[in-house]
């Protein structure tokens, strides 16, 4: 089991950069302002020996004008528990403040070894006021500029040694069978088991499937990754906003690994008058591009509103995977029979999603854990559905029916759009979802209207309903005789 390291101390000392240097990438907002990390963030750490955990925590022991302070305070003590090392951060250029004294008399009283980092030591001045952190009670010091990668190596091997992540010395081949065995009995052949390269284990073979919950602010997408992983990993407050980073939550459901991936709500941009929220909006943005599967989660008792159907379209235009989660459906006229508000609900949200028509709808309440197990046996189907193929000659026969019988606004003729071939080609990208590729050779290309391809699109769908998945449609023009 990997070990796993956690960042602590008072805000804007620079963890969350300390965080991205471990990390090798940007995972957690860096901002000059108190309070911006709020969740616990987790990632991976390739710089050591070995892999091991790296966790990322709000700032501890300061009020600021955040309320979730409380909070944010609360997730940071579960990452003093559930980690085995504490890298504890404090800031070179202020000196020892009060909250740091207040913070490592608590620190020293962990049974779990410590590290006192002390960053933005950019300059030898800086280095030797840091020696003035000595008085904090700490035998293990390192001396590091997060922001400029001085020091990372050195505190990378102090964090090894501590963890007992050292490279193993290799074992010893053992020794011949001449040696070993000095009997006379006779020796059973065994059959040697071939390495077959690229090959898993059974338990291995699924890979990992990345789930991007978006939506607007208060939809209920923290709420929904605490119902999953049965545990509260991400804070839940009505204050619009409370998600700030991207949080990557590894969890198992039904034997299935999943990652979630919970984001910041996406507000209009008219609204967004914080740099802070800006940087998360960007961040839910970049999630959905990197997921291999979107969760578009909409407010049942509000309605589909207008920046529904912009993020909607957000996840059209990446040609992602697309379950449509109609969450807080307790709240939905309860009172009505469950048949009737279930075909209202989604004959409202067909009208108002129109243009993913072949995303499922799942109706779900995060809150009181309500058909949680329809939507990832939705997940599973989206997924299974992906790996199917269409017959070559039962995409070209409905096609070519399509075409004759409804030859579109250009009319038939010999001057009008004419398809060759059509055909569904192997994805290369090795992607748990892979979206299906189609390739229409034609000529007269030039010709053919979007409105066209959609209703050819809409002619496939017939035969290949691809439940939660986009299509990409590629018309490749017939080689002109030279």
């Amino acid at each position: 089991m990997r070990k796993t390291v956690a960042i602590v101390g008072r805000p804007n000392v620079g963890k969350s950069a300390l965080f991205n240097r471990l990390a090798g990438k940007n995972i957690s907002i860096v901002y000059d302002k108190p309070g911006v990390t709020r969740d616990r963030i987790m990632a991976e750490c390739r710089r050591g020996p070995e892999i091991f955990d790296i966790m990322d925590t709000g700032g501890i022991g300061e009020s600021t004008d955040d309320v979730l302070t409380d909070q944010v305070q609360t997730e940071a003590a579960i990452g003093l528990e559930v980690a085995d090392l504490l890298l504890f951060v404090v800031d070179s250029i202020d000196g020892v403040t009060p909250i740091d004294l207040t913070l490592a008399k608590t620190l020293r009283k962990v049974t779990k070894p410590v590290i006192l980092v002390c960053n933005k030591a950019d300059s030898p001045r800086y280095r030797i006021s840091a020696a003035e952190f000595t008085k904090l009670g700490f035998a293990e010091r390192c001396e590091v500029s997060a922001a400029h990668g001085l020091g990372i190596d050195e505190l990378v091997e102090r964090i090894a040694s501590l963890l007992s992540l050292e490279k193993k010395a290799p074992v010893e081949a053992p020794a011949s069978e001449e040696e070993e065995d000095l009997t006379d009995e006779p020796k059973k052949k065994t059959k040697k088991k071939k390495k077959v390269e690229g090959k898993f284990l059974p338990s291995d073979r699924e890979p990992l499937l990345k789930l991007a919950i978006v939506g607007r602010p208060n939809a209920g997408k923290s709420s929904l990754v605490n119902a999953l992983t049965r545990e509260e990993r991400a804070i839940v407050s009505p204050v619009a906003g409370t998600t700030r980073d991207s949080l990557d939550i590894q969890c198992k459901i039904h034997g299935k690994k999943y990652q979630l991936i919970d984001t910041a709500g996406i507000r209009r941009q008219a609204k967004i008058h914080d740099e802070v929220e800006a940087f998360s909006v960007q961040r839910a943005i970049q999630s959905i591009e990197r997921a291999d599967l979107c969760l578009l989660i909409v407010d049942c008792e509000e309605g589909a509103k207008m920046q529904d159907r912009k993020i909607a379209q957000i996840i059209l235009e990446k040609h992602k995977p697309c379950i449509i989660v109609m969450n807080k459906w307790d709240l939905y006229k309860p009172k009505e029979k469950v048949r009737v508000r279930h075909q209202e609900l989604e004959e409202k949200i067909r009208r108002e999603f129109f243009f993913l028509s072949y995303a499922p709808i799942i109706m779900i309440s995060a809150k009181n854990r309500e058909n949680l197990e329809k939507l990832t046996s939705c997940i599973e189907r989206v997924r299974a559905g992906a790996q199917r193929r269409v017959g070559t000659g039962q995409l070209n026969r409905i096609l070519h029916h399509a075409i004759d019988n409804t030859p579109g606004p250009l009319g038939a003729g010999p001057n009008t759009f004419k398809l060759l071939y059509a055909t569904q080609v192997n994805n290369t990208d090795d992607k748990p979802i892979p979206v299906p590729h189609f390739v229409l050779s034609a000529n007269r290309v030039f010709r053919l209207q979007d409105s066209y391809l959609r209703f050819l699109e809409s002619k496939i769908r017939e035969i290949f309903p691809g439940e939660g998945l986009p299509f990409f449609l590629k018309i490749k023009a017939k080689p002109k005789l030279t």
